[in-house]
């Protein structure tokens, strides 16, 4: 590996390191209470480090929101596409990417920051869910289908905020994939 791809690897790494610290300081701050001292702590960088990658909090918010949604549809998209697993399994994987892992500590605070902040993210908002509806409605049978995948995506929304566990959300989540898909 040449010198400047090992940079350019280290580089990314901190990167990475980054806006998952900042993930996690937004939620548990909020938009408004987080700092960029205290992001830079929690990701332990110097300030001027992390305004070398970012140029302000909003920059940094945003890099970091669009990070995470990226990758969840990703792999969302990916266990869908896995044709070896049953349906049913694959469905319960994907909404657990797509929202389980947002059960729990983060639950109240990652979607609510989002919420009260769409001007700080963009379209993103916007495209990301679509196109895990998108996703779903072509897992369970196209557009003929679609009912069942919006019941689901609702479903999905509504045990959010019923349950404190990441574990709930998949017992109940499993259950309305049961009843839904056959």
């Amino acid at each position: 590996m040449a010198v400047s791809e090992a940079h350019d690897a280290t580089e990314a790494s901190r990167r990475d390191t980054v806006l998952e610290s900042a993930l996690l300081t937004f939620a548990r701050h909020g938009y408004q209470k987080t700092s960029m001292e205290e992001v830079a702590r929690t990701a332990r960088i110097s300030r001027p480090g992390l305004y070398f990658l970012f140029a302000s909090k909003q920059d940094l918010f945003r890099a970091a929101v669009t990070r995470a949604l990226q990758r969840d549809l990703a792999a969302a998209e990916e266990i869908l596409a896995d044709a070896g697993k049953p349906l049913r399994e694959r469905l319960v994987g994907a909404f657990d990417r797509w929202a389980g892992r947002y059960v729990g500590p983060m639950s109240r605070d990652v979607p609510d920051v989002i919420a009260q902040n769409p001007d700080l993210l963009g379209p993103i908002t916007h495209t990301a869910p679509k196109r895990f509806e998108e996703l779903v409605v072509a897992a369970v049978g196209g557009e003929p289908a679609a009912g069942v995948a919006q019941t689901l995506i609702s479903a999905s929304v509504g045990l959010k905020h019923q349950v404190a566990t990441r574990e709930a959300y998949l017992g109940r989540m499993t259950t309305a994939i049961g009843l839904l898909v056959h």
